[in-house]
């Protein structure tokens, strides 16, 4: 059954927790046990209705304070699909975990206030989805049984969020719009009687409906080497395989491949699931690799299919994300990891820092947390990137401290 993932974010009080909770009930995905615990909750809190937001936020300093902190990652089907939804925090300060939560989605939903329109979080929250290339964005314009359920006041909120996608949204991204009220169940699961005026489908027929193949099985092949497997027994004294993910693209038995960086060239003699032989390999799919010829062949290199090689290079253009609370300083030396590529690196100009809420650039030469900005990046050794628009699993990093180990950045290659 095909999964599709789900990143979902909203600012403060926009309901995004009652939403979720909202499709878990409608879906029979709530234990009665659990219903029951949440129906006492809402209770204690001296409310008449059962408050389904307690579903999602688990964290006591959350269920006190009626907002998301930390990401949460929910899951739940329906007979067409399985679906896991990465609850994201909305407030500014939680820029990272809205990017850690939002990078393997294939639809985000972005709520919005009815009362309160288009704000700069919305801004913010749509520029995340541009930056790592969602392919689908559902805006959710809740809270519409608080404004008389009227559709001059959505339209206006449509239009201004359009005008602001309009500056930056890619041609492969797919923006739709839905009037809602999470609190009823308005368009979550079937069309509301209410909103007559909107001819599009509830939420949850759409997200049954979207595409939820990987970004990455259309790019070009790229097998990172996470382990080589030497058997030390006597029926296996000769094997040498090669462990991983497939990370884009497809191999077969028989394909030409080029192994990076030492660009030797060979063919794929057999692939390994376990312990069975398949035909081929697909994104994600971890596998054995094994090649006709003895070539040299160690954790770090990348096989890939030959003629589709991707550029070996030692600077890089990239848009980062800083996430430690340590600001970045141009004179520090740092790791980056690209897939399982470890190298010594260096900042080396930050270009400019951009601002989501209003698409500013401005110069900076630190970045603080939760920024995110461009910059020129140094590495000691050449490092085979692809851009993140036509890769995204091979175009994509991290930056750790080699003293502390923490991972300080994220980072999409231009």
């Amino acid at each position: 059954m095909e999964v599709l993932h789900i990143a979902t974010a909203g600012s403060v009080d926009d309901g995004k927790s009652t939403l979720i909770g909202r499709l878990l009930y409608e879906t029979n995905s709530i234990t009665t046990d659990r219903l029951e615990a949440i129906h006492k909750a809402s209770q204690r809190k001296g409310i008449d209705f059962v408050d389904l937001s307690l579903l999602t936020d688990g964290l006591i300093a959350e269920r006190e304070q009626g907002i998301t902190i930390d990401v949460a990652h929910i899951y739940f089907q329906t007979p067409k699909r399985k679906f896991i939804i990465a609850d994201s925090p909305g407030h500014v300060e939680y820029t990272r975990n809205m990017i850690t939560g939002a990078s393997h989605a294939d639809v985000s939903i972005i709520l919005v206030d009815a009362r309160l329109g288009i704000l700069d979080q919305t801004h913010r929250h749509y520029y995340i989805a541009h930056l790592l290339r969602i392919p689908n964005v559902i805006v959710c314009v809740n809270k519409m049984d608080l404004i008389g359920y009227e559709e001059e006041k959505f339209r206006a909120i449509e239009k201004k969020f359009t005008e602001f996608a309009g500056q930056i949204k890619t041609a492969d991204q797919h923006i739709q719009f839905i009037p809602i009220s999470s609190l009823y169940g308005e368009n979550i699961t079937k069309r509301s009687e209410k909103m007559m005026w909107h001819k599009g489908n509830a939420l949850l027929e759409i997200l049954e409906s979207l595409e939820a193949h990987p970004k990455e099985s259309h790019a070009r092949a790229r097998f990172p080497v996470q382990y080589i497997i030497r058997p030390r027994t006597e029926t296996y004294h000769d094997f040498r395989g090669y462990a991983g993910r497939v990370a884009s693209g497809k191999f077969k038995a028989g394909d030409s491949v080029t192994i990076l960086p030492s660009q030797r060239t060979t063919t794929i003699d057999k692939i390994y699931q376990y312990d069975t032989i398949v035909d081929e390999a697909n994104t994600r799919q971890s596998v054995v690799i094994t090649l006709k010829d003895d070539v040299d062949v160690s954790r770090g290199d990348m096989i890939v299919k030959s003629g589709e090689e991707p550029t070996q290079r030692k600077e890089l253009t990239a848009d980062i994300c800083w996430m430690d609370n340590e600001p970045m300083t141009g004179s520090k030396t740092y790791l980056l990891q690209a897939g399982t590529s470890l190298s010594k690196a260096k900042i080396a100009m930050v270009e400019y820092v951009k601002i989501p809420s209003t698409l500013e650039q401005v110069t900076a030469t630190s970045i603080k947390m939760n920024e995110i900005a461009r910059v020129k990046i140094k590495t000691a050794k050449p490092v085979a990137t692809d851009s993140y628009e036509e890769n995204a699993s091979n175009g994509s990093f991290i930056l750790i401290d080699e003293y502390s180990n923490n991972t300080v950045a994220v980072g999409f290659v231009n």
